[in-house]
């Protein structure tokens, strides 16, 4: 599917994410944003990992494992109304994610490839939907959403978290 969500597919807080995709090809753009982020993540050390840039913020793998399990999210969302289920679904609070994710326990390898592997499963899904798919809709968060905006916003999240990461985190090192 090509093409980039009009403004009624999605809730106009979550273009602040899809504005961030270049180009109609969320497949493209998601599996450059594997190629180019994976590399940026090996480089960065264990201990490194546990960095946070000022008291009560994110570390390092507080933060990748937030874009893990968001992007977890909208490709269940994407999963769930692209195959015709029509029951809302709840909404998701990255908060209460991070607390119960306990990442900081978690070694930095671990991190890295659960993001890949997650990444990989999200390409292979958007990959293989039929062209019907694409615009179907649904409801999370009492927000509507098309298939299509979702496979946008998969990458637009990581867009978003990777510029944080390398302006207020990586500059350190």
């Amino acid at each position: 599917m090509t093409g980039r969500p009009q403004p009624a597919e999605a809730d106009a807080y979550y273009f602040r994410y899809i504005d961030k995709v270049a180009g109609d090809d969320p497949l493209a753009a998601m599996q450059a944003q594997f190629d180019e982020f994976v590399p940026v993540l090996n480089g960065i050390s264990q201990e490194q990992s546990l960095y946070s840039y000022a008291p009560g913020k994110w570390s390092i793998r507080q933060v990748l494992n937030h874009i893990t399990d968001t992007e977890r999210a909208f490709a269940f969302r994407a999963l769930w109304f692209s195959r015709g289920f029509e029951s809302l679904l709840p909404g998701y609070d990255p908060d209460i994610a991070a607390v119960g994710a306990e990442a900081d326990r978690v070694h930095w390898s671990a991190h890295v490839e659960e993001f890949r592997h997650v990444r990989l499963a999200s390409i292979a899904l958007f990959r293989n939907l039929p062209p019907e798919a694409w615009r179907r809709t649904g409801i999370a968060s009492g927000k509507s959403f098309t298939v299509r905006a979702l496979a946008f916003l998969v990458s637009g999240h990581v867009a978003h978290h990777a510029a944080i990461l390398r302006e207020k985190y990586l500059v350190r090192f």
